[in-house]
């Protein structure tokens, strides 16, 4: 009789944590990188439609509850969507969880495997414990912007690993002078500070998470302005890396990852400029927080992609239990 398919896929889906290979762990990894985009734009959701305080308690959400019960303080949609993005919390936990057993049990064991993805429970068990402090601050605007700038930090463990799974252990060789390395860098420190002054300024406007919330004290359009001027440098330093990687004849994978990053910052360049103009509507909100970490996500992929580390070392089948011996080969009694 044929296996059942959802038989098939159920053990393809153990094989791939308990048997895993490099192509499985680095499956395992990328959803790990596309679980922390997801919990990205479902803060977002959170902060655009004030939900903030939905669940009011941490961890519990309201009184004795996990779950969301009726609470004439807080609309049963706010509650809903605050207990939503609580929930994917604990998928992306899991999802780390199986990525970190996957990387123990892959053979021959790359211990700098295991450590990428320990990284990534024990930092969104961080994540968890900063959600707490949010809440239990009532959104303060610090406690706010640094629950959202661990995301980009957890994506670097995801990527680093879901990259490092596919290539060798071997020392990194260059594929690009120190020039254009020491360029990329600077990009890289350029694209962390737009992501921090974007939190000051949704701090400072009106998708804070609460329509009660405290604010930063700013003038919304000086922060704005000097988000903004990170921004164009960022721009000016992604188009000198991209003339710089086809002026030193690198690999045709890095100028592609250039291309991609460019893209991605002149769209998000337009969306930013267009939520100012229009007065930063929701949707356009979270579009431009997709934007950021796709930004990050490109400028991380980038760097990675101007060394060489070899071929990923081929799959080993964990060694058979030693064969019973037959009854010809058994020692008869004297």
């Amino acid at each position: 009789m044929a296996e059942r398919p959802s038989s098939n896929l159920l053990n393809r889906a153990w094989n791939a944590v308990w048997r895993p290979t490099p192509g499985s762990l680095r499956l395992l990894a990328l959803l790990g990188v596309i679980g922390n985009v997801v919990i990205v734009v479902s803060g977002g959701a959170v902060r655009v439609t004030k939900s903030g305080l939905g669940c009011p308690d941490w961890p519990r959400c309201s009184g004795d509850s996990l779950v969301p019960t009726h609470n004439p303080e807080h609309h049963v949609l706010n509650m809903s969507i605050e207990f939503g993005n609580r929930l994917i919390t604990f998928v992306v936990l899991a999802v780390g969880a199986l990525v970190f057993v996957a990387a123990l049990r892959l053979r021959p064991r790359r211990k700098g495997l295991v450590w990428w993805a320990l990284a990534q429970p024990m930092s969104v068990v961080a994540q968890a414990v900063i959600g707490g402090i949010v809440v239990l601050t009532e959104l303060h605007p610090a406690a706010v912007s640094l629950h959202f700038l661990v995301s980009p930090a957890l994506l670097v463990f995801c990527v680093a690993l879901w990259i490092r799974a596919g290539e060798g252990d071997a020392p990194p060789r260059p594929l690009a002078g120190p020039w254009t390395r020491r360029l990329i860098a600077a990009l890289l420190a350029a694209c962390a500070a737009v992501m921090v002054a974007g939190t000051v300024v949704t701090g400072t406007g009106p998708h804070a998470g609460d329509a009660e919330s405290r604010r930063y004290g700013f003038d919304i359009t000086d922060v704005a302005r000097i988000h903004s001027l990170l921004a164009w440098a960022t721009t000016a330093l992604t188009v000198i890396v991209v003339i710089a990687l086809y002026r030193t004849g690198a690999p045709a994978a890095a100028r592609r990852r250039g291309h991609e990053l460019a893209g991605l910052i002149v769209a998000q360049g337009v969306v930013g400029y267009v939520q100012y103009f229009l007065g930063v509507p929701e949707g356009l909100v979270l579009l431009h927080m997709l934007g950021s970490v796709l930004m990050w996500l490109a400028a991380f992929r980038l760097c990675f992609a101007l060394r060489d580390r070899g071929p990923a070392p081929a799959a080993v089948e964990p060694a058979a239990a030693p064969a019973t011996a037959t009854a010809a080969e058994t020692p008869q009694p004297a």
